[in-house]
């Protein structure tokens, strides 16, 4: 399985940090930020990472180069050389795919710190693999910047054993910025400036769209003070 690490976008949220130094090499307990996702795909046997950029584009392949220092085989989808390149979520996914292959693929975040066991998400990919789902998501607790959630979740029973799918029902989660995606969803599509939601929410009303309640650590580091506070407690 491979992953799709975003990493294009500025940060604005982040500014004046990411006027010189892309979001995703700001560092957190030592070391950039998309280290420690890189480091935890690894450990969950994921070597093979695609990561896009755009906003500093040079100065993140220098810093992570072919990614052999950190035991993955790191492929660069290069948007463009400055923020206003950048695809957002959608676009960007489109872009990369044929770096990323014909079997699902994991997409995340380069900006989030988790304690997510990305190993947990080679069964969803093998449902979406078996055609019984299109995607699958990660939901988290609302956090204070989005308190009135992305999507609910619904538990069915198949198989003898009960599955998580998205819905458009209350109560609402956040979406935790990590997914499975079947890149057969993304057919005909142009690789042009477009964000992921809400265009995969036509996936979950059609219910093609698993979802599993993460409540262990995560964050989304998306101002100095969450830095500062991530950095404060990290490790």
């Amino acid at each position: 399985m491979r992953a799709l690490l975003l990493a294009a976008g500025r940060g604005e949220r982040m500014r004046p940090l990411t006027d010189t130094t892309a979001k995703p090499l700001l560092p957190v307990a030592g070391r950039p930020l998309i280290e420690w996702q890189i480091d935890a795909l690894v450990r969950a046997g994921i070597c093979d990472i695609v990561i896009n950029t755009a906003h500093l584009a040079g100065q993140m392949e220098e810093a992570l180069g072919d990614g052999t220092r950190l035991g993955a085989r790191i492929a660069w989808s290069r948007e463009g050389s400055c923020a206003q390149d950048a695809l957002e979520t959608l676009g960007g996914i489109v872009r990369a795919l044929p770096l990323l292959g014909e079997e699902p693929f994991v997409v995340a975040s380069g900006d989030i710190l988790t304690d997510f066991d990305y190993a947990t998400l080679r069964e969803p990919a093998q449902q979406i693999a078996a055609d019984r789902a299109d995607a699958f998501l990660v939901l988290v607790d609302n956090p204070p910047y989005h308190p009135g959630g992305d999507m609910g979740l619904a538990l069915r029973r198949a198989d003898g054993r009960e599955q998580g799918w998205a819905t458009r029902q209350a109560p609402l989660y956040t979406y935790g910025n990590i997914a499975v995606l079947a890149p057969r969803i993304f057919a005909g599509r142009a690789a042009v400036r477009e964000k992921l939601f809400p265009w995969l929410f036509g996936f979950v009303e059609r219910g093609r769209v698993q979802a599993r309640h993460w409540q262990g650590r995560w964050f989304n580091v998306g101002t100095p003070q969450d830095l500062a506070h991530v950095d404060r407690i990290w490790q």
